[in-house]
């Protein structure tokens, strides 16, 4: 849920420190068709009626897909901001795996919702002494926070990252070859042609 506040919060500080919206246009990623695929998938992973049915693909699937994603965000390493995204990423990446395909969930975090462990397969499921419990979701947002959840340090990692990748975008100078060319004093512009 931090891509909700980290895509508005960027907006807004990119505003704020003088960015322009069009600028976000220039950023250009690679392989985005597989993490949007790799997204999709986990949409439906932990939607009803497909949780309750899911069983044993569920941690396979969730780590294929959690993999395609970090993936994508590898190879767009040169995007400033990506490279953080890429702590977050492979921090929950990390954590997942080496839980079974499975984040857990502190039961701490859940009772600060008022929420009680899921029945079916979940993103966040209390499991009894998680691997690499540092990186799994041991915080909770305020329960009066729209669509509050339990959160990781690789979940704040990644909405850091992309408000820091909006930010950075919407200040980018401007191109050359999207600039336009207005003629200086005694200089015209002929096409094909050199200047006179």
């Amino acid at each position: 849920m931090f891509m909700l506040y980290a895509i508005p919060i960027g907006l807004l500080a990119g505003l704020v420190l003088g960015g322009r919206l069009d600028r976000l246009a220039g950023l250009s990623f690679r392989w985005l068709p597989l993490a949007l695929v790799g997204l999709a998938v986990q949409v439906a992973l932990f939607s009803t009626p497909l949780t309750d049915r899911i069983g044993a693909l569920g941690p396979p699937l969730y780590v294929a897909s959690t993999a395609a994603v970090l993936a994508v965000v590898l190879r767009n390493l040169a995007i400033r901001g990506m490279p953080i995204i890429a702590l977050g990423a492979g921090a929950n990446f990390l954590a997942i795996v080496a839980n079974g395909g499975f984040m857990p969930a502190s039961p701490a975090a859940l009772g600060i919702l008022g929420r009680t462990p899921e029945t079916g397969y979940s993103n966040s499921s209390v499991v009894a002494d998680p691997a690499l419990g540092v990186l799994t979701d041991i915080f909770a947002m305020p329960a009066w926070v729209p669509f509050a959840n339990v959160f990781s340090v690789g979940d704040v990692l990644i909405g850091v990252g992309v408000a820091v990748t909006i930010v950075v975008a919407m200040r980018a100078p401007e191109s050359v070859s999207a600039r336009t060319l207005a003629p200086g004093p005694g200089l015209t512009v002929h096409a094909g042609n050199s200047p006179e």
